[in-house]
């Protein structure tokens, strides 16, 4: 079958409304996941008893298993196990496991840029009264950030891609949409092309962005 040039740019109108769901996963997945790794790094930093171990645990599952596998256990096996989840939507799942996979790999990056920070601004920190809230927030984690801000643009390129994979548990997405199109015509390759191409001028756009962060913030470094 010989690719087909004008069923390929006719697909685009068609999958781009769902576009929207792609972004509004990611960004939620995004916001959820940094939140969830500071409180993980500010933990592991400290090294709360119990609670560091427990994450440590946390992290080692998620990083060593596929995404894929973590989505399907939650939207396929834990409603079985737990009624109470068999409310849970489609979306939600894919969130939630964009989520916790990404905040195994975050957290540690978090972790990692929280201990650059020299050991002697805490001190100075303690000197002058301020509580280690104080200091964390303060003092610490705005350098953390800077230090760790290409990995974190990285892992939320990750998430991008990541979500392709909520297609797999029902949710319309462009992969969805455009599966569903090539099934009518065998118009496979076209169709995951058309995908490819746009997740790739995504990522390009989120690059562009990161880049430019990095510079303003090295003008005040």
């Amino acid at each position: 079958m010989n690719f087909d040039f004008q069923w390929f740019i006719n697909l685009f109108p068609i999958v781009l409304p769902s576009l929207k769901l792609t972004i509004e996963i990611s960004l939620v997945s995004l916001l959820f996941t940094l939140l969830l790794s500071i409180v993980i790094s500010i933990v592991r930093y400290y090294k709360v008893w119990g609670i560091s171990q427990l994450f440590g645990v946390y992290i080692t599952f998620f990083r060593a298993t596929p995404l894929v596998a973590q989505l399907f256990i939650l939207y396929f096996g834990l409603p079985c196990v737990i009624p109470a989840l068999k409310s849970m939507t489609a979306f939600q799942a894919t969130v939630v496991a964009l989520t916790l996979n990404t905040a195994s790999f975050m957290a540690e990056t978090l972790r990692a840029a929280l201990e650059s920070v020299e050991v002697g601004q805490l001190e100075a920190c303690y000197s002058m009264s301020m509580t280690k809230y104080q200091t964390m927030i303060r003092v610490v984690l705005p350098q953390a950030f800077v230090v760790a801000l290409p990995s974190l643009g990285n892992q939320f390129i990750g998430i991008i891609k990541g979500s392709a994979l909520g297609f797999t548990v029902g949710l319309a997405d462009i992969m969805a949409k455009a599966k569903m199109e090539a099934a009518l015509t065998l118009r496979f390759f076209e169709a995951y092309l058309c995908v490819t191409l746009i997740y790739l001028v995504i990522v390009i756009f989120v690059e562009k962005i990161q880049r430019l962060l990095e510079k303003r913030i090295q003008k005040f470094c």
